[in-house]
């Protein structure tokens, strides 16, 4: 007598943790990519050439490339603690960038900031809201944080990661 054993993936059940990195999913991990190398040469070279003009900005500037670094890792990264890395990296990004573009542009002189051009030599990636980036910094977060609520990780996911 033969049985018939059906497989998870007959069942509707994946062995494999469901992946992240599909469709605008690899849209958002090449963009935050691009951010993390554009935020990581800019506060580099602010701080080697001129740390002593503005170093609260340049700071904030390296924070944002290590948030960039770090949210691109999350989202690659299958399981349940990468997405909740996720979610906190992008959730602190958003705030970031609020928070930063509402100085750079009412009280630009808490930043250490000499004027609020956001092309200026003393602009942050999320100064104006990431004027200076196309809005970029602003959308991201928004975008990849209802991209993670779309894409949570199963229970079984956990088991799996």
């Amino acid at each position: 007598m033969s049985h018939h054993t059906m497989s998870a993936r007959e069942h509707g059940t994946s062995p494999e943790p469901r992946r992240r990195m599909t469709g605008i999913g690899r849209v958002l991990v090449f963009v935050y990519g691009v951010l993390a190398l554009a935020a990581t040469g800019r506060s580099v070279f602010q701080i080697i050439d001129r740390f002593g003009e503005a170093p609260i900005a340049f700071t904030l500037s390296a924070v944002a490339a290590v948030v960039y670094i770090v949210a691109t890792i999350a989202l690659v990264a299958p399981g349940r603690v990468w997405y909740r890395v996720a979610v906190i990296t992008i959730t602190f990004e958003l705030v970031g960038v609020l928070v930063i573009g509402s100085l750079s542009l009412f009280a630009p002189e808490v930043l250490g900031l000499h004027d609020i051009d956001p092309f200026g030599r003393d602009a942050t990636v999320w100064s104006v809201y990431g004027m200076g980036y196309l809005f970029i910094p602003l959308a991201l977060p928004i975008l990849g944080l209802l991209w993670l609520r779309k894409h949570r990780p199963r229970a079984a996911d956990e088991v799996a990661s």
